[in-house]
Formats: C-alpha cells, structure tokens, sequence
C-alpha cells in the first residue's frame, strides 16, 4: 500500500472527524496517519472527549443541585465512557478507516510493519532464552 499525500482537515471538518463523520477524499492519508501514528491511542481518547464535554457542560448547567454533585456525577460519567472508549479503541479506529475508504485489515498492517523490527528483536531474544536445545 502506498502512503497517501497528507493533507490535515480545517477545524470545522476536524470536528466532524471527531464526532464521527467522514472527510473529504483529499484527508484519506491524513486519516491513516491519524490512526496509525505512534500516538493514536491518546489521539482516540482525544476525540471520545471531545464528544462528551458539550453533553457535560450542558448537564452541569441543566441539572438542579449543589455544583460538587453535579460535577461528580458528570466526572463519573465521563470516566465510565472512557473506559468504553478504551474499550473499543481498535475497533472505533476500524471503522474510521473504513469510513475514509480503507480495507478492512489496513490499520492493523500499517501498525505491524511500523514495529516488525522491535517484534523480530522481542522474538529472538526470547528464542534466546527460552528456547535452547
């Protein structure tokens, strides 16, 4: 696979992207060196906040009682969805991909030849070790 011309999204369209939309052809590569960059678990984690702080903020303002309940529970909200998005991080990054016009099974082949040399060197140093004759 060839790697596409990047080409980053203007803010608005960044935005869609982080809500889950698609964007335009011109940011496919962008969008494979968004999901496969040595950062884009954190990137990821990113953009599942940035969906939640609007819904927050509104559910503080909206909610009646004292501010520190409000805030907890908000918080505690935000903390189980984190842990759903960490849960599902490969999978949402996928279907990105897909979105952006990518086979099913790209990101995964992009990652492993980013890290093939430390997995060879991880695996003779095991053969090293472990398996002696």
């Amino acid at each position: 696979m060839t790697t596409p011309e990047i080409a980053r999204p203007d803010p608005a369209h960044w935005l869609w992207y982080a809500f889950g939309g698609a964007l335009p052809a011109r940011n496919r590569g962008w969008v494979l060196h968004d999901l496969t960059a040595r950062t884009w678990p954190v990137r990821q984690l990113l953009r599942s906040l940035v969906q939640v702080v609007p819904v927050a903020v509104l559910l503080v303002a909206v909610i009646p009682g004292e501010l520190w309940v409000r805030l907890v529970a908000v918080l505690g909200g935000i903390l189980v969805g984190m842990i759903y998005a960490v849960a599902y991080l490969y999978e949402a990054t996928e279907h990105r991909a897909l979105k952006a016009g990518y086979p099913r099974g790209a990101l995964a082949a992009v990652r492993g030849r980013a890290h093939s040399g430390e997995r060879a060197e991880a695996a003779q140093r095991y053969a090293e070790r472990y398996r002696t004759a």
